[in-house]
């Protein structure tokens, strides 16, 4: 199989897993907090990870000294930071709210290229799907007409997803940049056993780390799977056809909370997710058409 069909697979792969990680991290919070959920997490992903190097890499978890301080902030910021955030926003708010707004990444993706890398500059393609993307978070988050016409924008739920989104995007662009020559169950064992240690160590200091769902775990072993899919896909194609591949995670995301959690959703929210779309469509358009 080449490489392109690999990567397409991999995501394809990646954004079943990340459609079902929700829907188990609300039945996990059932029964515990979100700070057990996120430790737990990250402890069976990194599990997950080295199994994956242990067949892949013959278990060699070496990395060059200098991408050690990359490791480090994928580390912080994607998990000790952003899945803290995104598992705590779960809590709060609905799954189609969650998955979509987690999809604006390609938005911060083309903002921090333009700004703090100064790689490209931005095209009327780009402001486009930036627009087109905008409206569907607001369709999606003010839910209705009323709610839109008096810029009801949301909850506090939402806006740390989008804190989360943010951090995330800055984790795949160092990615990107840097570490595209990693083994990809290397970058994802570290990534989550940073984080694991972190929450661990904290909750023994304040508490006791215990499991009261199999969901816990569940949760872990689904976001281990996901994440190395996710970065064998990125390693092998275009982060714009990434992105448009993963928008199948909100179609299944929603599906999946309407008849196991008897979520429901209205027309405006079913619309933000088709607006998702085009505006994905733009962002990945190269044309020189400069503003």
């Amino acid at each position: 199989m080449d490489t392109k069909k690999t990567g397409v697979l991999a995501i394809l792969a990646a954004s079943v897993m990340w459609a079902i990680e929700p829907i188990l991290t609300k039945v996990a919070a059932r029964s515990t907090d979100f700070l057990q959920i996120t430790a737990t997490r990250s402890i069976a992903a990194a599990l997950i990870a080295l199994v994956y190097v242990l067949f892949t890499n013959r278990g060699n978890l070496r990395v060059p000294r200098h991408q050690v301080p990359r490791l480090v902030y994928i580390g912080v910021m994607g998990t000790v930071l952003a899945d803290l955030l995104y598992v705590l926003s779960l809590t709060k708010i609905p799954v189609i709210n969650a998955v979509l707004l987690g999809h604006m990444q390609p938005i911060f993706i083309v903002l921090i290229g333009y700004f703090f890398l100064r790689e490209d500059r931005l095209t009327v393609f780009d402001y486009l799907g930036i627009l087109l993307m905008v409206v569907a978070g607001l369709l999606v988050t003010t839910k209705t007409p009323a709610n839109l016409f008096v810029m009801r924008l949301g909850s506090s739920g939402d806006l740390l997803v989008l804190v989360a989104t943010f951090a995330w995007a800055t984790t795949a662009v160092v990615m990107r940049k840097y570490l595209r020559d990693l083994n990809a169950g290397v970058l994802v064992f570290y990534r989550f056993l940073i984080g694991a240690v972190v929450f661990v160590a904290y909750i023994l200091v304040t508490t006791t780390l215990g499991v009261r769902s199999v969901h816990q775990i569940l949760v872990g072993v689904v976001v281990g799977i996901g994440s190395v899919l996710y970065y064998e896909g990125l390693k092998r194609i275009k982060a714009a056809q990434v992105s448009a591949l993963e928008l199948s995670t909100p179609f299944f995301a929603a599906t999946l909370a309407f008849f196991v959690l008897s979520e429901s959703f209205t027309a405006m929210q079913v619309l933000g997710i088709i607006l998702l779309v085009p505006g994905i469509h733009f962002l990945s358009r190269k044309e020189e058409a400069y503003f």
